[in-house]
């Protein structure tokens, strides 16, 4: 395990290590505080590099570069929310070995804890408590695209162009990944989307998606059967999923740009999202 911590312009942020927890992290995982210009605070970028990307014989090697909602829960239990996480360190060396996917970068882009909802989503959902009364998703992709993006652009050997770019998330996470692909066409050509709960508004980000016109390559949409304790709303999110798979057809993405995988059993949750993420990645990133 690897974790280096670099703190920019002497700005300390903890790193609210859960202390009863054990860290988790594998492979080479590094901390960048960020601030961000548009919302004024500082969060951690968490960037998890490719086996031998300091070696000297790959100086020269740019990669393509993943982007990932709520960083704190992708590589390390001990900073998850909740203890879990989606394994996203371990899964992404295993891949690499197998050759199933080329060496990457993922970004992992933590939430802004109190003001998650408010940063993700697009649209209030009268369903959360307590209500969000100034939805941000769109100062959200502005602040990826024009912030975050170009600085790891900057610091780090990445290829560049929607072809080596890919966007992610789960839940409120998800949500903003989709507003934000919608709204800034041809920035990225991966995108996965798990467990979006897309009954907000009455569904206005299938309407969206109803008037969008262009796609990344290839989209992974995954949900659960057991997405709450409630069999009804459970089936209802799975139904708004599924409406957002067909309106994906109807536009012509093909199962070689489309997967939508149903998952029996699966909750709302890390370990929901670290099960599916690696069959997520092969089918987004196959070489």
């Amino acid at each position: 395990m690897k974790i280096v911590v670099l703190f920019l312009s002497a700005v300390f942020v903890s790193l609210a290590w859960a202390s009863d927890v054990p860290h988790t992290v594998t492979g080479d995982l590094e901390i960048q505080p960020f601030t961000s210009r548009d919302f004024g605070n500082t969060r951690n970028l968490r960037i998890l590099l490719p086996s031998g990307y300091h070696d000297m014989t790959s100086r020269h090697r740019r990669y393509p570069v993943m982007y990932l909602q709520d960083g704190q829960n992708l590589f390390d239990a001990a900073t998850s929310a909740f203890g879990h996480e989606w394994q996203v360190d371990e899964t992404m060396e295993r891949l690499w070995a197998e050759h199933k996917v080329e060496p990457m970068i993922i970004v992992g882009i933590d939430n802004a804890q109190e003001k998650r909802a408010d940063e993700y989503l697009p649209y209030r959902d009268e369903k959360f408590s307590p209500q969000v009364t100034n939805p941000r998703a769109v100062d959200y992709g502005t602040f990826l695209i024009d912030e975050v993006m170009p600085y790891i652009v900057k610091h780090y050997r990445v290829k560049t162009g929607a072809e080596n770019t890919g966007l992610g998330g789960s839940s409120y996470g998800g949500l903003v990944s989709l507003y934000t692909v919608m709204h800034h066409p041809g920035a990225f050509g991966h995108l996965l989307i798990e467990s979006m709960p897309l009954h907000i508004q009455d569904g206005h980000l299938i309407r969206d998606a109803q008037n969008t016109k262009e796609w990344p390559q290839k989209i992974f949409l995954g949900i659960g059967t057991k997405e709450t304790n409630s069999p009804a709303m459970a089936e209802e999110h799975v139904n708004w999923t599924r409406k957002l798979d067909d309106v994906l057809k109807a536009q012509g993405l093909t199962d070689q740009r489309l997967k939508f995988v149903i998952a029996p059993g699966a909750e709302h949750n890390e370990q929901a999202w670290a099960d599916r993420f690696p069959q997520a990645m092969e089918f987004l990133w196959s070489k």
